[in-house]
């Protein structure tokens, strides 16, 4: 199983680095069913290998200059905020059993991974979206960049995604940003919140195995570089279209999962 999981380290890392996004949706459910870890744990995880991953492939958009970092301060600060606060006061408290509906009951797992079933779907969606948002005419809302970064961070910090299929369109429709430089900004945003919320939260309240996620982080970002080198031999369109039906079965076949095992 564990072997599996590695492959899927690899499989999150060429996803990456082949259409540029998408990939990390697959590191919780990684964690879960292949490594067995607790949701709280694999959610911790899950940040760290997205901070990181995402960290790396912003690295060739800043050498393009295609990061707006004032929106990095202006949609990241609010999100880095709310992953630490959902971390550190929201995540530990959580009860096992949240509630019972008609004798069966809902568990923290049911509900986290209900989410991240929804997240794996909408992403899905919107890979077979090919219409482009465009920027609209108005100037800067702040409040609405401001709350929306701070509603992704509270996602982000509550099952471990890094949530770029709602800072994109964000970014483009409130922020007024070009959709590369979106895409370049968005990964800046996800490593930020990601790592700090882990550092900031998780690496004080639960012992790390390190030697697992530093191995995970490091087959992936191995996985990065492969899909950098063979991304220009294969159709990103097609591809991302084929990984979108891809993650929309992972995320049915895991929320279908956890309704049978209430």
């Amino acid at each position: 199983m564990e072997i599996l999981g590695y492959i899927g380290a690899l499989l999150i890392g060429l996803i990456l680095g082949l259409i540029g996004s998408g990939g990390s949706v697959l590191a919780v459910p990684i964690f879960i069913y292949l490594f067995l870890l607790d949701e709280k744990i694999a959610t911790a995880y899950s940040l760290f290998v997205v901070g990181s991953t995402s960290l790396v492939g912003s690295l060739s958009y800043n050498k393009k200059k295609l990061i707006n970092w004032n929106q990095v301060l202006l949609f990241g600060v609010p999100s880095v905020i709310s992953v630490v606060l959902v971390r550190n006061f929201l995540m530990p408290y959580i009860p096992e059993i949240i509630t019972s509906i008609s004798g069966y009951n809902v568990s923290r797992r049911t509900l986290i991974l209900g989410l991240f079933s929804i997240l794996l779907i909408g992403s899905s969606i919107m890979m077979f979206n090919d219409k482009k948002s465009k920027p609209s005419g108005r100037d800067l809302n702040y409040l609405k960049i401001t709350s929306e970064g701070f509603l992704v961070g509270a996602l982000t910090g509550l099952i471990g995604a890094g949530g770029g299929f709602l800072i994109i369109p964000s970014l483009v429709i409130l922020g007024k940003l070009p959709m590369k430089e979106a895409v370049g900004t968005s990964l800046v945003i996800i490593s930020l919140k990601s790592l700090l919320g882990f550092f900031f939260g998780d690496a004080f309240l639960y012992r790390i195995d390190w030697t697992l996620i530093l191995k995970f982080t490091f087959i992936s970002i191995l996985g990065i570089f492969t899909g950098n080198y063979f991304s220009v031999f294969i159709n990103a369109k097609l591809l991302k279209k084929i990984f979108g039906v891809f993650i929309f079965i992972v995320g049915f076949l895991i929320i279908t999962n956890e309704l049978i095992n209430l």
